[in-house]
C-alpha cells in the first residue's frame, strides 16, 4: 500500500512538474513558431532575427512572455510614445499607461483603432485575447476587462515589444496625414498630387472587415473596404481644411455607394480622420457646404476613424504617371 501511494505521488510530482516547464509559470506563451500572418511589413524569419535581439525575436516573432516585473517599462511613467520594437509603429500614448500591478506595462487604451489587431488565444489552457502589432502582426501581449474607466481595457503589454521616445526628444512633425475615398483612387490621387504641400500618397483599401484584401475582391463589394487614397502633406504649407476643399472639388459627395459610372460600396465618399480634431474639422466644413447650398442634395460622405489602410497593388500606385511613361 505504502509502495503505491509512492508511485501515486510520484506521477504527481512529474505531471506538476512538466506542466511547470512548459508553462513556464504561465508567464511563457505557448510558441507558435513565426507568425503566419497577413500583415502590411512582410520579413523571412532570417530578417527579422537581423534587427531583433533574441529576447525580442522570442516575444514578437513566436509569442513569447517576459516573466513578471523585469520589464523595463514597467514601473516607467515618463511622457512619450511607445511603438511596436519590431516595425516601429507607434501603439500606446503615455497618458493611457497606469500601474495596475500585474508586473508588465499596462495601457486602458491603444494609440488608435487600427494600430493593433485582437485575434484569440486558446493555449495554455485559457482563453484570452492576443494583441499583435496590425502593422507587421508581432505579438504584444494580451487584452483583458479589468482596466480603469472609461474603457474598461487593460492591454498588458510585453516591455521587450516595446520602444519608448519621450515627448522630449519628439520634434514637432512637419508631416500630417489625411486619408479619403472618393471613388476611383486613379484621378483621385492624381489630382492630389499636384498640390503644394502634399508630400507623398499612396492608395489602397480601407473601412472593410477582410484582411490584406485584393483589388479583385474589393471590386466584389464584400469586403466592407472603400477605394481610398492616404495622403502625406505638410501642414505649413497646406492645410487639412484646404485639402477638405479639394476633396469635394473632385467627386460628387451626394451620391451613395457610386461615382458616376462606377457603381458598388468601394466607391462611396469618406473622411477617414486621424485624430479628433480632423473629424471635428470634417464635421463643421461639412456642415458649412451643407448650409451653403452648394449642392442640392443631401452630402453622403460618411466620416469614420481610421482603421487599417492596405496599401494597393503596385500597378495602381502612381497610375496616371504610369500611363504617360507607356504612351
Amino acid at each position: 500500500m505504502k509502495s503505491r501511494l509512492i508511485l501515486l505521488f510520484a506521477l504527481i510530482a512529474v505531471f506538476f512538474g512538466m506542466a511547470f516547464l512548459n508553462a513556464n509559470f504561465l508567464l511563457e506563451d505557448k510558441t507558435t513558431g513565426d507568425l503566419k500572418v497577413k500583415t502590411q511589413i512582410k520579413k523571412t524569419n532570417k530578417e527579422w532575427k537581423d534587427i531583433l535581439t533574441p529576447e525580442q525575436y522570442r516575444i514578437l516573432r513566436q509569442s513569447g512572455t517576459e516573466r513578471p516585473f523585469t520589464g523595463k517599462y514597467n514601473m516607467f511613467f515618463e511622457e512619450g510614445t511607445y511603438s511596436c520594437a519590431a516595425c516601429g509603429t507607434a501603439l500606446f500614448n503615455s497618458n493611457e499607461k497606469f500601474d495596475h500591478g500585474c508586473g508588465w506595462p499596462s495601457f486602458s487604451a491603444a494609440i488608435d483603432n487600427g494600430s493593433v489587431e485582437l485575434l484569440a488565444d486558446n493555449t495554455l489552457g485559457m482563453k484570452r485575447t492576443e494583441v499583435r502589432c496590425a502593422t507587421c502582426g508581432s505579438h504584444l501581449g494580451h487584452v483583458f476587462d479589468d482596466g480603469p474607466a472609461p474603457t474598461g481595457d487593460r492591454y498588458c503589454i510585453n516591455s521587450a515589444a516595446l520602444d519608448f521616445k519621450s515627448a522630449e526628444a519628439q520634434e514637432p512633425s512637419q508631416e500630417s496625414i489625411a486619408t479619403f475615398a472618393a471613388g476611383c483612387f486613379w484621378g483621385i490621387e492624381h489630382n492630389f498630387q499636384q498640390i503644394e504641400g502634399v508630400l507623398s500618397t499612396r492608395v489602397g483599401y480601407t473601412g472593410g472587415d477582410v484582411k490584406n484584401p485584393t483589388y479583385q475582391l474589393v471590386c466584389t463589394g464584400k469586403t466592407g473596404h472603400a477605394e481610398s487614397i492616404e495622403i502625406t502633406f505638410d501642414p505649413s504649407v497646406v492645410s487639412y481644411k484646404e485639402l477638405l476643399e479639394h476633396f469635394f472639388s473632385l467627386h460628387d459627395p451626394t451620391q451613395v455607394d457610386r461615382q458616376g459610372p462606377d457603381v458598388g460600396t468601394q466607391y462611396r465618399s469618406v473622411i477617414f480622420y486621424h485624430s479628433q480634431s480632423q473629424k471635428e474639422e470634417a464635421e463643421s466644413f461639412i456642415k458649412e457646404v451643407e448650409n451653403s447650398k452648394r449642392f442640392h442634395k443631401p452630402i453622403a460622405t460618411k466620416i469614420a476613424p481610421t482603421e487599417v489602410f492596405y496599401q494597393a497593388e503596385d500597378y495602381h500606385q502612381d497610375y496616371y504617371e504610369k500611363l504617360k511613361i507607356k504612351k
